[in-house]
């Protein structure tokens, strides 16, 4: 790829803003980055969703699902983390798709994940008023009421600037964690029958049994039961991919992202693999009030239809319920204040990778891009179509569509990992010169890609069997994001007629040198201020014995 001598001359390198203008402000610290991609992770879809999924399928085959998609999650974070500590641009991983394999894949790439973003965050907002309605029902209060209180609170937190952005989700994501720790205490004391004086063990994986046959009987249903599942813990991890969005901001990156990378998957193996293995223990997959929780739609947003809840109440456990509705609350509200980010830093990314307005990449004092967020909060009001009753199918139908738009992010990283590390090969750059290289290289790349691939042509598998008169809504919006992402990449390349990027074509080095400037800069600076006020000892212990957690 080429760069004109304007761009330079603008302090705009295609993907790497340097100009007062459109700078961002690298405000993140380690402990932003490393909370943020866990924080992204941890919600709604392991708190609630898991539950439709248990009574669905049983708890072996959501055990071996998240299992399994939580591996090809940190494949992606590897892949992802390799081409951000090298360079760390403000357009993200749509500048590293543009860059290093072709600018149509970037341009597809951006708009698809923008599109991704100002979907989920009108549907958190909607999540976090039918969380109220477990105290207080939409007769009493109206959820726009909600809807407008916390729209008005992210744009604000948005607002203040990377920094305090960066502090509130620290201390939003922390409480995540901290829920999640609790959670995983109380099920394993209710699974050895410290609760209520009956040990569980896996009683319940022999009876009902660890598997539920799903459409089909035998073992072809069981695993189609298990194959159900996949899309359930895929729509559960999305959100972790969103630490190469931050990488413009990020303090250090180049040890702060791969830092980020590694705690992020010992925490999906701690948050997420034993969380589920031990709601299994705890609820039957047959339990009425689990499934009574799945199928009511007034139901299916709170705390009633967490299976932690139906494991508090099988336990005789009062008052928790309440407690855990809360702490959803708090997650919703930080995924849609998170959504909203990502979101206008998708927008800015865009143009500053030159595929989107020039006037979305500028910024305020703060590093805010204020067009870009003002932009995508437009579309947060979407939200108000949840005043009406009606309008709950449209989005189950935007939850599908939102998860085929993620699985196209994970495959466009992928594959750009696979051309970053062919064309680093081809011009020389080994292993040892990198800040950092995905453990398992070019091989866990191809495996996780074939696994994305494989979910997405087969996500909604179900919708072909039965009535086709009732499911085409759901084959629709379960399989739009395919044609459309397609249809993005052919028509930029008719209109600017742009060729991919040969191995020994790849700029690895333009703009490389703005952030070695940078972070030499940052260090010298750290060095000063560590002379002048070493480290406490509380800090040391926190890094050492706290930091990979929290």
């Amino acid at each position: 790829m080429t760069y004109t001598d304007l761009d330079l001359e603008q302090s705009h390198i295609r993907g790497i803003e340097t100009s007062a203008e459109t700078a961002l402000h690298r405000g993140l610290k380690a402990r932003h980055i490393t909370m943020i991609a866990i924080g992204g992770a941890i919600g709604t879809g392991l708190i609630i969703g898991t539950g439709k999924a248990l009574a669905q399928a049983g708890p072996g085959a959501i055990f071996i699902s998240y299992s399994i998609v939580g591996f090809v999650v940190f494949l992606v974070m590897a892949a992802l983390g390799e081409m951000a500590a090298w360079l760390p641009m403000s357009a993200g991983f749509t500048g590293y798709a543009s860059r290093f394999c072709d600018p149509s894949l970037g341009f597809a790439l951006g708009w698809t994940y923008w599109i991704k973003y100002i979907i989920v965050t009108p549907n958190q907002l909607t999540a976090a008023a039918i969380v109220i309605q477990f105290w207080l029902p939409r007769d009493r209060v109206n959820p726009g009421v909600w809807i407008t209180i916390f729209l008005v609170a992210i744009i604000c937190i948005n607002y203040f600037g990377i920094r305090f952005f960066g502090e509130f989700e620290f201390w939003l994501s922390s409480f995540k964690v901290i829920v999640i720790i609790g959670v995983i205490i109380l099920t394993l004391v209710i699974a050895a029958g410290g609760a209520d004086g009956d040990p569980r063990g896996f009683r319940y994986w022999n009876d009902p049994g660890a598997f539920r046959p799903y459409i089909a009987t035998g073992s072809w249903g069981k695993f189609l039961g298990f194959w159900s599942t996949m899309v359930t813990a895929t729509f559960a991890y999305l959100g972790t991919e969103l630490v190469g969005v931050t990488v413009g901001e990020a303090q250090n990156p180049r040890k702060t992202i791969p830092r980020a990378i590694r705690l992020t998957f010992y925490r999906i193996v701690l948050f997420y693999c034993i969380s589920i293995l031990l709601i299994g223990m705890c609820v039957p997959y047959n339990s009425e009030l689990l499934s009574f929780a799945s199928k009511d739609p007034s139901k299916a947003g709170n705390a009633n239809a967490s299976p932690f809840v139906v494991a508090i109440k099988l336990a005789n456990i009062r008052a928790l319920d309440h407690i855990l509705n809360a702490c959803i609350l708090v997650f919703v509200f930080s995924a849609a204040n998170s959504d909203l980010y990502i979101a206008s830093r998708t927008l800015y990314g865009l143009a500053s990778d030159g595929a989107a307005p020039a006037i979305f990449r500028k910024t305020n004092n703060k590093g805010v891009p204020l067009y870009s967020l003002g932009a995508s909060a437009c579309f947060a009001l979407l939200a108000y179509l949840n005043v009406s009753d009606d309008s709950k199918n449209v989005f189950s139908h935007f939850v599908n569509l939102t998860t085929i738009f993620g699985l196209m992010t994970w495959i466009s990283i992928l594959v750009t990992h696979i051309w970053f590390v062919r064309g680093r090969r081809a011009q020389g750059l080994t292993n040892d010169m990198m800040p950092y290289t995905a453990p398992f290289g070019l091989a866990g790349s191809y495996g996780a890609l074939a696994m994305c691939c494989l979910i997405a042509l087969t996500k909604n598998f179900d919708v072909f069997v039965g009535n086709w008169s009732t499911k085409y809504p759901t084959f629709i919006t379960g399989y739009l994001g395919i044609p459309i992402f397609l249809l993005l990449i052919g028509g930029h390349k008719v209109w600017t007629k742009s060729k991919g990027v040969r191995p020994h074509e790849c700029d690895f080095y333009t703009g490389k040198d703005v952030i070695d400037r940078e972070e030499e800069e940052f260090l010298a600076a750290q060095a000063v201020m560590l002379e002048a006020k070493p480290e406490s000892k509380g800090a040391i212990f926190y890094r050492r014995f706290v930091s990979w957690l929290l």
